[in-house]
This record gives structure tokens, C-alpha cells and sequence, in this order.
């Protein structure tokens, strides 16, 4: 799954340890550093690992970047990584550096752990509530903003978004993508998560299936409501089927996790992440956490029903976030349909 839990020879301890690296994919190079850290410390935290004890980075320097270009982007890089490194409790002792065609940047998570420390993703029941930590539609966002100078793309989806509501979920996306999920990582030991994954290059219905198919008992993942950056949705519907992300197999990047609850714990984790991400600025302008499905008996696979519930989560400063933010009862965690 997400991370090798490899047993030590030592006091019954285990090395929990990850790696990631992808292509940059926003402009700020700050920001990127930032989201690529986050999706190496996803692994640990859809294991409910909370502390990482060391981190390497590993960094592709482009043979097309001049020498001007090099020394002002890839500090930059390095700090954002260092700086996500930091907020999640560990540092950056090393890692590899190396010349290649395109820029590429990731890193390495390590820690060692005592058995209590870490969830296994394998003990989903029926009846459990299926939660997801961010909402969907990074890919759609990023390409979405990219198109703005694009006519020959902008065309095919000026009728249902401005490019005001573009730029809004494109930064929206970027400060998803480089929030830990260091939070959602503590409230599954707090409300006895059964399972979890990140969701990332597969997309939604992708990780569920993975996560299904790991699950010791006879259950299936049934998702009825999907949580969509605002706009992006309307966005993937006027490009036919580019992206896919109602079937649930767009690709995110540092997305939420997914997290099998017991059904009468998933309300407060929701509530919980709200609070929490809200206080701190962080995940998602309307809250933390979304109730999208839930496990029933079957053949460890995961679907998405004919006509899911789509979730519009406003952008974090935009009015309707302003308006959702003030409202006195907000619902964090939409009933499963």
C-alpha cells in the first residue's frame, strides 16, 4: 500500500518508510517544494504515523535551466520542502542531486515505530463510514488555470467558469496540496479508524479499490458524495471525458486521506478536522472532512454510484467560503444519500 513496514531485529520495533517524486505542476517554486514534502509524508499519515523521524529529499535540476534560472528556483524548492519538513516535526539530513531533462522533486520518510504507533490498512468493516480529508479536483484546477492563455482550450470551458473563479481554484488547490494530513493522521488513532489511504496519482475510485482489495473482510467501498474544489466539476463535465473526475479517476496530487470509521465516530472526526483545519487556516475553506460513502458486505472492490451528491467546497477567501465560514451550523460531514 502507501508505506514498507519492514520488522526490526530490535525490541519488537518496526521501520515504517516511504518515497515519492513527481513533476513540478504550480509556478511557485516555494509552493512546490512545500506540496512535494506533503505527499511524501501522506504515506506515513494514511498510516496514522503522526511523526516522521528523518526525511531526504531527492531533486532533478533541468539541463534546459540556465544558471540564473537554477539559483533563483531550485532554493527556493528546497526551502518550501525544508519548510513542510519543519511543520511536520522532522528535518531534512540528506538526500541526492541530480542533473536530467526535466525538473523532478520528491523526497524519502522514515520512522521507526513501536506497534501502537501505526494503523494497518486492512480492517475495514461493514457498516463502517467511508471520510475524505480534502476535496477533489487538483488536476482539474491546475490544468484549468494553465488554459487561461490556452483560446483553443479556454473556449471549451469559458461558458462555465470566469477566470476569476479559475484563479481561485487554482490557489485553492496549491494550499491543498501543501497541507499535511498530519491532523487527520492523530484523529484516526482518536476515533479507531479501521483503514485508510492518501489519494493521489489513481484518483478517488482508484485508491478505494486499492484500499478494498487489502481489507481482510468480505467488504465493499460504496461512494455516494463526491467533494469538488467549486467550479471544477462543471469544469470536467464541458471537456467530455479529458479528466474523468466524476468517475473518480482524475488524478489528485497530496490529496486527503481516505479513512473507513466506525459509522458512530465519523461525524465527530468530520467536526473535529473542521475545527482544527479551520483554526489553523488549513484544509479547505469550508472544513476538513467529508463523510462519501460507506462499507458494506462484498468482493473488496469500491464504485461510485450512477448520480453521486457533488459537494462544491468554495475556495478559502472567496465570498462563498466568507458566507460558509460565518454561517453559525455549519455541516462538516453530509449524510451519506
Amino acid at each position: 500500500m502507501d508505506s514498507a513496514v519492514i520488522p526490526l531485529r530490535h525490541g519488537g520495533l518496526s521501520l515504517v518508510q516511504t518515497t515519492d517524486f513527481f513533476y513540478p505542476l504550480v509556478e511557485d517554486p516555494y509552493m512546490m517544494g512545500r506540496i512535494a514534502c506533503a505527499n511524501v509524508l501522506s504515506d506515513l499519515y494514511a498510516m496514522g504515523i503522526t511523526e516522521c523521524d528523518n526525511m531526504l529529499m531527492l531533486l532533478s535540476v533541468s539541463q534546459k535551466m540556465n544558471e540564473k534560472d537554477r539559483e533563483r528556483v531550485m532554493p527556493l524548492m528546497i526551502r518550501g520542502f525544508r519548510d513542510a519538513a519543519e511543520e511536520g516535526g522532522t528535518s531534512v539530513t540528506g538526500g541526492q542531486t541530480v542533473i536530467n531533462p526535466w525538473i523532478i522533486v520528491g523526497g524519502v520518510a522514515s520512522v521507526v515505530c513501536q506497534p501502537n504507533e501505526f494503523i494497518m490498512p486492512d480492517g475495514a468493516v461493514p457498516g463502517d463510514v467511508l471520510v475524505l480529508t480534502k476535496p477533489l479536483g487538483t488536476r482539474v484546477a491546475v490544468n484549468a488555470y494553465l488554459w487561461i492563455d490556452q483560446p483553443e482550450k479556454w473556449n471549451k470551458i469559458k461558458l462555465v467558469v470566469t477566470k476569476e473563479e479559475v484563479i481561485e481554484a487554482y490557489q485553492e488547490a496549491m494550499f491543498s496540496m501543501a497541507t499535511l494530513n498530519r491532523t487527520a493522521a492523530g484523529l484516526m488513532h482518536k476515533y479507531q479508524a479501521h483503514a485508510a489511504t492518501d489519494v493521489t496519482g489513481f484518483g478517488l475510485l482508484g485508491h478505494a479499490n486499492n484500499l478494498a482489495r487489502q481489507q481482510q473482510n468480505e467488504v465493499a467501498f460504496v461512494i455516494h458524495n463526491l467533494p469538488i474544489i467549486a467550479k471544477m466539476a462543471a469544469i470536467s463535465k464541458a471537456c467530455g471525458n479529458l479528466f474523468n473526475l466524476l468517475q473518480g479517476t482524475s488524478a489528485e496530487t497530496s490529496g486527503g486521506l481516505l479513512v473507513c470509521l466506525p459509522r458512530e465516530q465519523a461525524a465527530k472526526f468530520c467536526s473535529e478536522m473542521k475545527n482544527l483545519s479551520s483554526g489553523a487556516g488549513g484544509q479547505g475553506a469550508v472544513g476538513g472532512a467529508w463523510i462519501i460513502g460507506i462499507v458494506e458486505k462484498g468482493d473488496r472492490h469500491a464504485r461510485i454510484i450512477d448520480k453521486p451528491r457533488i459537494i462544491e467546497v468554495p475556495p478559502r477567501g472567496s465570498q462563498a467560503a466568507n458566507q460558509e465560514n460565518s454561517s453559525t451550523s455549519p455541516d462538516p460531514s453530509p449524510n451519506v444519500s
